[in-house]
């Protein structure tokens, strides 16, 4: 009961985030350029910072052994979220790509560090490196029509990659950054939840939300995406024996929450349905207030 308190302060702390972003846009205190610079500083500075942060832990045989098996399951998950997506939304790419790929980066890891602490983003991290090698290869394959593939520049260049590169690094060889370095690299993870929340309260923003809320569909998307692969992801978690519970939340988590608001930006670089896509971001979102806390509940009871 306490970890769900917890993680029910949290949600709701993020959605006070989110209005003042929703407030600030529609009020033109943050433009339309505006929001763009906050994606880059989320993409760029503050996420890489979190991701990095994160493997900076003592290395021991049961953090390597876990590391091991958070990857694993990662990517079992994923391939549950694109099957039970895949059969769900079989003719509507922006559906089953929104489905398919949650928000952990931005929403995810707020939650972990705020139920459990800095250290479980390491067991996320592979989490994060699969979902986003996922979407630009799958889920722009479905969004385009067409089959394509992954340059190794590309994807390790990326600063989602490049970030968990270092913190693997730091890991492995145990490296302690200079106190100035350390302290800098605090400021810049701890601008992720806010800066993170503002973008959503943007895409909010965005919305009419009379219209919006009439559309049945936005709702089959969100039940499958922050229900149905859940309870598949938490029956599998449950199952597999001798899992650190902390490696279960992190993973949990990561699956539990609502589409990424990449899917709208791959909308509009492959001129798709933006306003769709921006649409199934902003209804799974505010339904995860509920969802989130209720499945973490019902973890709890059994883990």
């Amino acid at each position: 009961m306490e970890t769900t308190l917890i993680l029910l302060q949290q949600v709701l702390i993020m959605f006070l985030l989110t209005a003042i972003g929703f407030i600030a846009y529609r009020s033109k205190k943050i433009s339309d350029e505006g929001s763009k610079t906050i994606g880059n500083l989320l993409i760029y500075i503050s996420l890489p910072a979190v991701i990095i942060k994160g493997f900076i832990v003592e290395r021991s045989k049961e953090r390597m052994l876990g590391l091991l098996i958070s990857m694993l399951l990662a990517a079992l998950a994923l391939s549950v979220c694109i099957i039970v997506s895949r059969l769900c939304f079989k003719k509507d790419a922006i559906a089953s790509f929104g489905a398919a790929f949650s928000n952990p980066g931005f929403f995810g890891i707020p939650l972990i560090t705020a139920i459990l602490d800095d250290s479980a983003v390491f067991y996320i991290a592979p989490f994060i490196a699969f979902l986003n090698l996922l979407q630009w290869s799958y889920g722009v394959s479905l969004l385009t029509g067409k089959k394509t593939g992954l340059k190794a520049k590309s994807v390790f260049t990326a600063p989602f990659m490049l970030a968990i590169l270092v913190g693997l690094v730091l890991f492995f060889t145990q490296l302690r950054l200079p106190l100035l370095l350390s302290k800098t690299l605090d400021f810049c993870a701890g601008l992720n939840t806010p800066l993170a929340m503002f973008a959503v309260g943007v895409y909010l923003a965005q919305c009419r939300f009379g219209k919006m809320l009439k559309k049945g569909k936005l709702y089959a998307v969100s039940v499958v995406r922050l229900v149905f692969i859940p309870l598949f992801v938490f029956a599998i978690l449950t199952v597999i024996p001798n899992i650190n519970n902390d490696i279960r939340y992190a993973v949990l988590i990561a699956t539990a929450c609502p589409v990424g608001s990449n899917l709208a930006v791959y909308a509009q670089l492959h001129d798709k349905d933006y306003t769709y896509a921006v649409e199934t971001v902003a209804v799974s979102t505010l339904l995860c207030i509920v969802t989130i806390p209720l499945l973490v509940s019902l973890a709890g009871l059994f883990w």
